[in-house]
């Protein structure tokens, strides 16, 4: 199978913000950035999973007009800190989460080992689903857990990955393993 892993185009919220489970807008630049991130894709894939979120769905829907949603394919839930700037967040709150993010919750939030369990979860299943061809429109976090599984790399190396807005990530998946190579960053 060939898997194609997209994170959503640009949003319209200030950087240093967290917004992982909020539904916001996207930037005015989504109709360039769309046409960017189809000309990086397969014609007519057999599935088309995205995360529930609109930011998702509205390219997910240029891409096919019947899509698979999937809750496991929601970005990081930040909890008491969605919507708010990190700089706005006490240091003695923010401090934990940012030393051990893999394990520490943000308040009422999850962790990303959770975030990883859940993406790694989706992608065993849709592996052996017999598709040929699918792509998966989501979000950073759940790119980077996705690759993270695939590659074998400790969760706490996950922002080490870059995955842009609009980013396409292209994984052969065999029987015996999978190969990861970026279309585009």
């Amino acid at each position: 199978m060939e898997l194609y892993l997209v994170r959503h185009t640009s949003v319209a919220v200030p950087m240093g913000t967290f917004y992982g489970r909020s539904d916001v807008v996207l930037a005015e630049s989504f109709e360039e950035e769309a046409a960017a991130v189809l000309g990086k894709l397969p014609q007519n894939p057999d599935a088309v999973y995205t995360s529930p979120l609109s930011r998702c769905r509205k390219l997910a829907e240029k891409i096919a007009p019947s899509l698979l949603e999937d809750a496991r394919l929601l970005e990081l839930g930040f909890g008491d800190w969605e919507m708010r700037h990190w700089k706005d967040i006490p240091k003695e709150e923010l401090s934990p989460w940012f030393a051990d993010y893999v394990n520490q919750a943000c308040p009422g939030g999850e962790t990303y080992g959770e975030l990883m369990a859940r993406a790694s979860g989706f992608y065993d299943q849709i592996r052996l689903n017999g598709h040929k061809t699918a792509v998966v429109v989501t979000h950073g976090g759940v790119v980077r857990a996705v690759l993270v599984h695939l590659l074998g790399m400790p969760g706490n190396r996950a922002y080490t990955l870059n995955v842009d807005f609009g980013g396409v990530t292209r994984v052969a998946c065999g029987k015996d393993g999978a190969s990861v190579r970026y279309v585009n960053r």
